[in-house]
């Protein structure tokens, strides 16, 4: 993936070696890719079943958060590091992109979020933003959530790195963003106060995650329009780490059951399917994954 013509966003809040987190309660609202394979990682490891783990982290859950304080506002602005410009140089590109194709395909003007770079832990409006949580959206503050450690156990443990796969990381909690813009999120919220089971909150934020996985999709195939900047083996790196990343390869990985049921985020042929829907169509009409019977 070329990003040299990509412009470097300022709406980065740089608050890595910073510190902090600690001490803060943990609430609810955020929305993360990365959640689902840390808790498959920590269950891996002590040999807990990945379901309780799973459901106990719904990361599209409504209410007030636990939110009690922020720590001091880190650097604003590009970073100087190359990760730190790869990273404002992508959220650069969400910013034109959907600031163009939000007014035209949905009637609705972009706002622009904040990215928030941590190391370790932070203080976020969805409580305290952790390693082990992964990337994730919180609409309490639109603010998007980033440890970029993430990029390097995507690597590492999944082989799922390359910069078109990080670039979909990103994308896909801008994807929540949109969905918070349009108010998707808060129906989101009604739907799962209303549902009388565990099963149909998991299946209301399968949808809500899928659409995000498209929205992405959608991204990428205006930003290549603009740029010319990705070709098959990029578009091979988003495939892998939605692969690796679907619900039932990490279940089956950590503890060789699977449970449908337990679904938040979508197996790994519904991540690839929407990821491709968005990628190919260019389209938000095209990831309404409400409307689908099978999503």
């Amino acid at each position: 993936m070329r990003e040299d013509d990509l412009r470097e966003s300022q709406n980065i809040d740089d608050r890595r070696g910073q510190g902090g987190g600690g001490g803060f309660s943990v609430g609810r609202g955020g929305l993360g890719i990365g959640t689902i394979i840390i808790l498959g990682l920590i269950s891996w490891a002590l040999g807990i079943n990945p379901a309780v783990l799973i459901n106990g982290a719904q990361m599209v859950a409504g209410g007030n958060s636990g939110y009690v304080s922020q720590p001091p506002p880190g650097r604003t602005g590009t970073p100087n590091d190359r990760t730190g410009i790869f990273v404002a140089k992508i959220l650069g590109e969400t910013e034109d992109v959907w600031s163009q194709i939000l007014p035209a395909q949905a009637g609705r003007a972009y706002e622009n979020p904040k990215l928030v770079l941590f190391s370790g832990a932070t203080a976020s409006a969805c409580g305290t933003a952790q390693t082990a949580t992964g990337p994730f959206y919180c609409p309490n503050d639109r603010r998007v959530y980033l440890d970029t450690a993430f990029f390097q156990d995507m690597k590492r443990r999944f082989g799922g790195g390359g910069d078109f796969a990080y670039a979909y990381v990103i994308a896909h909690e801008v994807g929540h963003h949109v969905q918070n813009l349009l108010g998707i999120l808060s129906k989101v919220q009604a739907l799962q106060r209303g549902g009388r089971d565990r099963a149909t909150a998991n299946a209301v934020s399968v949808r809500t995650e899928l659409m995000a996985d498209c929205f992405a999709g959608v991204w990428a195939n205006k930003m290549n329009q603009r740029h010319a900047n990705i070709d098959d083996t990029d578009v091979q790196q988003a495939v892998a780490a939605a692969t690796a990343i679907g619900d039932d390869r990490l279940q089956r990985q950590s503890s060789g059951v699977v449970v449908p049921d337990s679904f938040t985020h979508g197996s790994s042929a519904q991540r690839v399917r929407w990821l491709t829907t968005g990628l190919k169509t260019g389209s938000m009409k095209s990831c309404d994954t409400f409307a689908a019977e099978t999503p």
